[in-house]
């Protein structure tokens, strides 16, 4: 009789993937407490001790995992350092449509709060001129084209055929961000 091997390991990361991995291919809807148990081979209850305060927290961990962003280059221009900050959250937004709802409203707090207050100092230090300003306009376009980005796929509409993201996508997000850019430095 082989051997059996022994589970791994409950982790607030696996946790955090497991439910990750159930909202992009279900949705959100379908992501519940017991089913993320079942994705992790554990009791629905074993996840508590990971994520206390049941699923409103793991929704709020799930925001906050996909819109943590960190610039680590040396951008020669604060326009540089603002393309680097879009393009590394318009990456994670798509890598996760499954939970873009959440991303756009709940409140950055934890690691996503600590990213956006980073990226503010960095923005001023490079001599943006009104960086809260600069960030929150950032934020708004990058969510919002991506939401339009995916407006043609099941994402938009659960009852939608199954399509690609807009080929268009990437060029149109540049032209955006471009004008964008250009609107911020006045």
């Amino acid at each position: 009789m082989p051997a059996k091997r022994p589970p791994i390991p409950l982790s607030r990361e696996r946790i955090i993937d497991a439910a990750l991995d159930i909202a992009d291919a279900q949705g959100l809807r379908r992501l519940t407490m017991r089913r993320l148990g079942d994705a992790l081979q554990v009791e629905a209850m074993a996840i508590y001790h990971h994520v206390p305060g049941g699923k409103e927290a793991l929704l709020d961990a799930l925001a906050q995992h996909v819109t943590t962003v960190n610039v680590e280059t040396a951008p020669s221009s604060w326009q540089d350092l603002a393309r680097a900050w879009c393009h590394a959250s318009r990456t994670a937004l798509l890598a996760h449509p499954g939970v873009l709802a959440l991303a756009m409203t709940k409140p950055p707090r934890g690691s996503a709060a600590a990213a956006i207050r980073e990226q503010t100092e960095q923005l001023r230090e490079a001599g943006l001129g009104d960086p809260p300003a600069g960030v929150r306009a950032m934020r708004a376009y990058v969510f919002g084209s991506v939401a339009v980005e995916l407006q043609h796929t099941e994402w938009a509409d659960p009852k939608a055929q199954p399509a690609a993201r807009d080929p268009d996508g990437d060029t149109a997000f540049e032209q955006g961000l471009s004008a964008l850019l250009k609107g911020l430095a006045g």
